[in-house]
Parts: structure tokens; C-alpha cells; sequence
């Protein structure tokens, strides 16, 4: 089956910074009509379930703008342009949980294309990883007791799930649990 694709009839506005590039368009439906849409365009992301001793490991909570309150999150970071996903998993977990590549001793993709985020006003994807952590590896004591670590099974995951707020965190953590549990 065909589905047309709707035509952009002119770009009225783009707003470039940092983070992101808001785009204003004019788009024709397969039915003639134009509508004017906005959409948002933005790095990927990598998100990483890091696995220690049977236990999932969380960063301290963060205070994020957009919903005004701190919350739980695995480590993550956007992907920058020239990289492929995989090569950051090490960096963001240095990074976040101050560990080396060298403590990572099995790291598993969740998707190779990446999950599109919001395919209606984004083109932002996801990346999800499983990065087992070797027994011997150092976690910063801050990061088990105010970040947490939560078991690898039925009552774990469900309290996790109800301490998560990012979708994203949520998805991934989902995907990993029902591929790899089930």
C-alpha cells in the first residue's frame, strides 16, 4: 500500500541554538490543504540501563526545567552528529557514574536504527543500551545511596518503574525487561 508523503510548500521560520532548531513550514496534505506545522529538530539520545551485582544502577536525582522537579534517571546523554551511538556509551558513563570504559564487561544494543522520540513534532531517536558492569568496578558510594540501586527482578522493576518520571528511562528500562525477561 501507498501512503503519500505531505509536501513542504515553504519554510517561514528556523530558529538555530544549542539544544535544538525550531522550524515553522507550510505543509500540503495528499488532499491539497495547507497547514502550517512546527516542528522541533534535535540530537539523538543514548540512554544506558547499567547492570552491578544484579542491580540496576540510577544517577542522584536531577532537577530538570522542563517539569520543574528533580527526578531518577539511568545515565544518558544526547549523540553528537559525528559519532555512532556505541562509542559514547563509555563516555556518558564516565561521565555520569565516574567509572572507566574498563569496568564496562559486556555492552548490549537495545536497537540499531534508534526509537523515534516523537515522530509527529521531532526527529529526535532514542538508543537504548545494557552495559554489565564488572563485580570489581567502582561505584561511588554517592550513587548507591542517593542515586539507588534497585534488583534485577519483578518487585524491583516495579518499584523502579513507580520512582521513574522520564518516558524515555522508562521505555528503555521496558524494553530491556520484557526482551530479555519473558
Amino acid at each position: 500500500m501507498h501512503y503519500p508523503n505531505w509536501q513542504i510548500q515553504d519554510r517561514f521560520i528556523e530558529f538555530h541554538s544549542p539544544w535544538l532548531t525550531l522550524i515553522g513550514e507550510h505543509l500540503q496534505t495528499e488532499k491539497g490543504e495547507i497547514l502550517k506545522y512546527w516542528r522541533v529538530e534535535k540530537a539523538d539520545s543514548v540512554i544506558i540501563l547499567p547492570i552491578y551485582n544484579q542491580q540496576l544502577i540510577l544517577l542522584p536525582p536531577t532537577y530538570r526545567p522542563g517539569i520543574g522537579k528533580t527526578t531518577l534517571d539511568f545515565p544518558g546523554g544526547r549523540l553528537p552528529e559525528t559519532q555512532k551511538p556505541i562509542t559514547v556509551v563509555p563516555k556518558i558513563l564516565e561521565r555520569e557514574l565516574g567509572i572507566t570504559g574498563d569496568a564496562i564487561a559486556q555492552l548490549t544494543p537495545l536497537n540499531s536504527q534508534g526509537w523515534v522520540v516523537n515522530s509527529s513534532f521531532s526527529n529526535q531517536k532514542l538508543f537504548g543500551f545494557i552495559a554489565h558492569l564488572q563485580p570489581t568496578a567502582q561505584i561511588p558510594v554517592d550513587f548507591i545511596r542517593i542515586g539507588g540501586m534497585y534488583p534485577i527482578d519483578r518487585q524491583g522493576i516495579s518499584s523502579l518503574l513507580q520512582s521513574l518520571h522520564c518516558l524515555q528511562c522508562r521505555a528503555v528500562l521496558l524494553e530491556w525487561w520484557v526482551n530479555f525477561h519473558s
